[in-house]
């Protein structure tokens, strides 16, 4: 079961599991499942047979959760498999245990307290987190096994949704999710990317999806495919305020839940308002006055996490984010609107997940692991350089900012969140609202470089490039975090890989203070054997550096293909022939327009100077499926000419 908002339990104890505990009938029953045939199992590492959820609610809305599962190992990559609970400071797990049933159902081993082990929430750079996972592994999980989980949670009381994942990355054949609503609750329930089931009501407000052979969702041997999980079919269910039929207004009451749980949280303090005046005194316009703001906090408010419990989902106090100086994303969202405030600038809760396709309009949830903001824009106010612009139901417009990104200036937006969704929580205004897809001259690089061609196939020169958008944003964290050891390692393993051999003779970066302003990469490069010779011929590609080809395959497209980002690519190379050498031959120009992307590239030949250039701009942020022979035709010929040779003679006398 996949746990919205944060998940939460008690602190562990011995009474979690009591030794001597059989192996229960229902486990045993489904231990007796076949295994279904290597056509639905494929390459699975393990298959469940069966799962379980149960959700009892009671007159308060809040949930107790049991949790049962069957899962057999196939393979011995399955033999990492084992039970889990993910738990915080706010509700209670009444018992957790595990067993394994050997491959020849002779044997059945109980999880003992030495087969348990828990750890600390370290995914994501944090100070303090008192949510915990433990985990439980009973002895003999090998080939063939079976492995049994059970579990039983009193859920937080601000836990009203669940969400059924139905679909894993291994087949399921069995499973079942029920909701127990005591009287006077409703439920609603919504699909991602699954064909609705209709529910049994097994007793009185009592409801049970069930669903059989459900395959796999395998992206491994996928290439530019969409995250995994915008992709796998799940079902949430809503039984609080949100519990309501029609999807706009299910997102509205969602809103105003999380509204209200912000509501006092950017109250300006009186070192914020002076702060602020400080900032905005002279700006002549709206962006100044944003960027000035907008720049002291991803400048000088550290990223770091601090959770307990409901804290996970509620900001701290602007006041205190402001003295301390850190905060995480929602925190940093809040003095954002705290700052904006002050500046007569009003500004939103956008709760998102920064895995683009995860938030879906179709399926009213806070599922989701992030948080960002939406800044209104006053009617007069047209600026070029606002590019994340969304309009509201209301025909207000909104800038979409994302303050934990410490390098992407506000106006702009990182390349993940375009083309993605999120709530915009603004009380009885509230909405699922589309994140913007900007324009391809948001983003990009232009390169420029002038080289020298040696007789013996050694390649020597410059070259000049500058960044804009969110690829300069990734050259600024680069920077930030690495020394220039670690700089020159990383440059010369990354050109490299057009350049084998290459040695980097010097390099330099220019960063201005601003965010908005390109950053600028400048290096000098020697390539030993970059020419090849083929009798009296001499065989150069006049591409030297960058490659925009993705990976592609002949396969049938079953899921969209992932583009990453939108941007404009541009590169522009001239190389000085060897004395005595003249042209002879030059690969054709390329020309590809889809409407997702479109690609140009031309070599020419003027005197003793070799000329390259070409165009990659892309439009959208993800394809359909049924357009991927568009792409195939898009990439093949990207690959083509970046691999093209031109051919160069001795000159005659």
């Amino acid at each position: 079961m996949v746990m919205v908002l944060a998940a939460a339990c008690v602190p562990a104890s011995a009474g979690w599991f009591s030794k001597g505990q059989p192996v229960p009938d229902w486990a045993v029953q489904a231990a007796k499942t076949p295994t279904p045939t290597p056509a639905v199992v494929k390459d699975a590492a393990a298959v469940v047979l069966y799962d379980e959820n149960v959700e009892t609610i009671d007159a308060n809305g809040r949930a107790t959760e049991r949790h049962r599962e069957v899962r057999r190992i196939l393979k011995p990559q399955g033999r990492h498999s084992s039970c889990d609970v993910s738990y915080d400071v706010d509700n209670k797990v009444n018992y957790f245990r595990a067993w394994t049933i050997t491959a020849d159902e002779k044997n059945t081993f109980e999880a003992q307290p030495t087969d348990f082990i828990e750890e600390g929430d370290t995914d994501v750079p944090i100070m303090l987190s008192t949510r915990k996972t433990r985990y439980a592994r009973p002895p003999a999980i090998d080939v063939g096994a079976t492995l049994v989980c059970e579990s039983e949670e009193l859920m937080a009381p601000y836990d009203q949704e669940t969400i059924w994942l139905v679909q894993r990355n291994v087949p399921v054949v069995f499973q079942a999710l029920e909701v127990d609503l005591s009287a006077g609750h409703s439920h609603s329930e919504a699909w991602h990317r699954f064909d609705p089931v209709k529910p049994a009501e097994i007793a009185p407000n009592h409801w049970r999806w069930e669903l059989k052979d459900v395959p796999a969702l395998n992206l491994r041997d996928v290439p530019s495919s969409p995250e995994w999980f915008a992709l796998a079919g799940r079902m949430s269910v809503q039984w609080g305020d949100a519990a309501i039929a029609e999807k706009d207004q299910e997102w509205r009451a969602l809103g105003e839940w999380v509204t209200k749980l912000e509501q006092d949280r950017p109250t300006p303090s009186p070192e914020i308002t002076a702060k602020v005046n400080e900032l905005i005194a002279g700006a002549p316009d709206f962006y100044t006055k944003l960027s000035r703001i907008t720049e002291d906090i991803q400048k000088n408010i550290r990223y770091f996490i601090v959770s307990r419990g409901i804290g996970g989902l509620q900001a701290n106090h602007a006041s205190d984010i402001y003295r301390n100086r850190y905060g995480d994303c929602k925190d940093k969202a809040t003095l954002v609107i705290s700052m904006l405030h002050v500046a007569g600038i009003r500004a939103f809760y956008v709760p998102v997940d920064h895995r683009r396709g995860v938030v879906d309009p179709e399926d009213p949830s806070l599922l989701g692991d992030h948080m960002i903001t939406a800044i209104e824009i006053p009617a007069d106010v047209q600026d070029a350089r606002l590019q994340a612009v969304v309009k509201g139901k209301d025909g207000k417009r909104y800038l979409i900012f994302d303050p934990t990104d410490e390098r992407t200036p506000v106006g702009n937006l990182p390349s993940n969140e375009q083309g993605g969704y999120g709530l915009l929580a603004a009380g009885g205004s509230s909405q699922v609202m589309a994140l913007p897809v900007l324009a391809p001259a948001a983003n990009g690089t232009e390169q420029k470089g002038q080289f020298t061609l040696a007789a013996d196939g050694t390649l020597a020169g410059t070259v000049d490039t500058s960044h804009v958008g969110p690829k300069g944003s990734d050259m600024r964290y680069m920077l930030k975090y690495t020394d220039e050891k670690e700089r020159r390692e990383y440059l010369e393993k990354k050109i490299a890989r057009d350049l084998p051999g290459v040695s980097l003779t010097s390099f330099e970066f220019v960063q201005t203070p601003a965010l908005d302003k390109p950053l600028e990469f400048h290096f000098k490069l020697t390539a030993s054997q970059y020419a090849h010779t083929a009798g009296p011929l001499l065989l150069v590609r006049p591409r030297v550096v960058g490659s925009y080809a993705m990976p592609f395959d002949d396969k049938p497209r079953q899921v969209p293909i992932d583009l990453d980002a939108t941007g404009r690519w541009k590169d522009s190379f001239d190389i000085a022939l060897p004395d005595g050498y003249v042209v002879d031959e030059t690969p054709d120009p390329v020309d590809v327009d889809v409407d997702f992307a479109s690609y140009h590239s031309s070599i020419t030949a003027k005197g003793n100077t070799l000329h390259y250039e070409r165009v990659y701009e892309v439009k959208q942020v993800e394809v359909p499926a049924d357009k991927a022979a568009a792409f195939r035709k898009l990439q093949s010929a990207i690959l083509m000419d970046e691999k093209g040779t031109a051919v160069l003679k001795r000159a005659a006398n």
